[in-house]
């Protein structure tokens, strides 16, 4: 590993000897059933494949075996919906350079939930406040600023947090504000497709941003179609649609070379599809 690059958490996944319950879901899934050992020494890590490959129920269970909070959507260790791939999380056994307990798990599906959700927050938080302002109104100004105080607080760090409305920006400007404003230095960050709501711009920004949090010690593990995201300068490059799963490098990956020749000759793809 490069001098430069500072040492990571999590270094390698693997099964547990004898978990491998071959009737049962997710081990009925090829990429799972024959796991053996991925490495995840390096700062970015990527899996790719085709839907229903097991790239991102792997990385929810790795979610739950690293105990990370889920941004977006319900406690990974109660939702009644992940039951499968909690078994699977319970299989599992992540080698650590040093624990951190920093850091998430953030499905990109689950994003617009969270911005419905904090906008709720944000309206409720301004209703404190206008009934206090209604039911204060024969009180003392600093009777008043006390009562205020606690929904004031709450509302100038959510906005501080995120922006005064999620919703007022583009998916891909929220997105990446949510992200920004959620990162810590020293994190483990476990992504799903987060290239979903993202345009080719924001998906450089995001490229960025991830360089520049690397710099500060995070750790990404990212499920992923884009060719873009797959660029990440180092990246360690897992392909789900191998059985077992292989390492793959970036220019012998199937998006890629598919994106790249669609680009040199799009109209022969159209012609073909149009027969």
């Amino acid at each position: 590993m490069p001098p430069d690059i500072p040492d990571h958490f999590l270094r390698d996944i693997r099964l547990r000897s004898g978990s491998r319950d071959q009737a049962r879901f997710p081990f009925s899934v090829p990429a799972i059933r024959t796991l053996d050992v991925l490495r995840t020494d390096v700062p970015v890590t990527f899996f790719v494949g085709e839907n229903g490959s097991g790239k991102s129920t792997l990385l929810e269970a790795i979610a739950m075996a690293a105990r990370l909070p889920a941004v977006g959507s319900a406690d990974l260790a109660t939702d009644e919906s992940l039951g499968e791939q909690r078994y699977l999380s319970h299989a599992l056994k992540l080698t650590w350079s040093r624990h951190t307990a920093r850091g998430f798990f953030l499905r990109a599906e689950d994003f617009f939930g969270f911005t419905r959700r904090v906008s709720v927050m944000r309206s409720e938080f301004q209703a404190q406040l206008a009934e206090i302002e209604a039911s204060y109104a024969d009180r003392s100004d600093h009777a008043k600023a006390l009562a205020m105080l606690p929904a004031r607080s709450s509302l100038a760090q959510l906005e501080q947090m995120y922006g005064v409305d999620l919703d007022a920006n583009s998916h891909g400007q929220s997105f990446l504000r949510l992200f920004n404003s959620r990162f810590v230095p020293g994190g483990l960050y476990l992504l799903d497709e987060p290239e979903a709501p993202l345009s080719p711009q924001s998906q450089l920004a995001l490229l960025v941003m991830m360089q520049e949090m690397v710099a500060q010690q995070a750790q990404f593990i990212i499920a992923t179609h884009s060719p873009m995201l797959l660029a990440f300068p180092g990246a360690r490059i897992y392909s789900f649609d191998s059985t077992p799963v292989q390492e793959v490098p970036f220019d012998e990956l199937d998006h890629v070379v598919l994106m790249r020749e669609f680009l040199k000759n799009p109209e022969r793809y159209v012609r073909a599809l149009s027969r």
